[in-house]
């Protein structure tokens, strides 16, 4: 059972309703809106009106980024290699270690809007869709945009962590990081995420990258999970110090150190495929 944030020695199974740090009776101040913390309760709450909660109802960053990606797979012509003569989409925006490490860096963003296949954006969009508009909900679409590229950049180190010589195209490594982020939130709301399917999901999904023969980037996977942990748990940090920026600064950092490792994987030729 948790214990009081300011009664370290007292058992509690009430929260505050702002900020979910648990509180005892001694602690709790009965609010419109549920108990709250003494700190919370000094808070006024932010009237929302209702353009307000309309104009926050749809996910716009996840349908954005979806269309994004089906805009470029059309574009693709469904392409799912380098052509001879180059000069198609996958050929300057797909994720290839040589590439990068001459210079091509935005291969690190692009590559994770483009797919190989029908089958490929169908999964990841369908997992986006579900992940990406539950969170953004959750979270707000700054935040969610923030945690979104942190976790693609990170799983494009991790795919360059993997091999260096091979192409590596896909929006798995982010939906990944949504997966990781979204565990954050449950687990920061006082829900085991295993208990109600997403833990099971992140185990079955990562197991899958690591069958032979289906050439999946799991270290895409693994680097989007990561970044996706990371960059939830700075935004919960953020919450506790009633600090939002320190949130942003953390996926910058994050975002930084994920950039300056694919560089410096990028030039050692390695493949670690199964």
């Amino acid at each position: 059972m948790a214990t009081c944030y300011r009664h370290p020695s007292r058992d509690t199974g009430v929260s505050c309703s702002n900020c979910g740090r648990p509180i005892c009776p001694d602690c709790m101040t009965p609010t419109s809106v549920g108990m709250r913390c003494p700190e919370c309760a000094k808070q006024k709450t932010k009237v929302r009106t209702a353009a307000m909660i309309n104009a926050n109802a749809e996910p716009r960053v996840t349908i954005g980024i979806i269309a994004v990606c089906v805009l470029l797979f059309l574009g693709q012509g469904g392409s799912i290699g380098v052509s001879e003569n180059g000069g198609t989409i996958y050929d300057n925006f797909a994720l290839f270690g040589p590439f990068v490490h001459d210079g091509d860096y935005w291969r690190l963003v692009t590559s994770g809007f483009l797919h190989s296949g029908i089958f490929h954006i169908g999964f990841n969009m369908y997992l986006l869709w579900l992940l990406g508009q539950q969170l953004e909900r959750t979270i707000g679409s700054p935040r969610f945009a923030s945690l979104y590229f942190t976790a693609l950049l990170w799983g494009s180190f991790g795919s360059l962590v993997q091999t260096t010589e091979s192409a590596v195209v896909g929006a798995s490594g982010a939906v990944f990081g949504l997966m990781g982020a979204l565990a954050v939130e449950q687990r920061r709301r006082g829900y085991d995420p295993f208990s109600g399917g997403l833990g099971g999901l992140i185990l079955l999904n990562l197991a899958i990258g690591f069958i032979p023969g289906f050439h999946i980037a799991f270290g895409g996977h693994i680097g989007g999970l990561i970044g996706g942990v990371l960059a939830g748990l700075a935004f919960h940090q953020a919450d506790n110090l009633r600090r939002p920026w320190v949130g942003y600064a953390g996926c910058v950092a994050l975002a930084v150190v994920a950039v300056v490792g694919a560089i410096a994987v990028s030039g050692n030729l390695h493949n670690y495929s199964l």
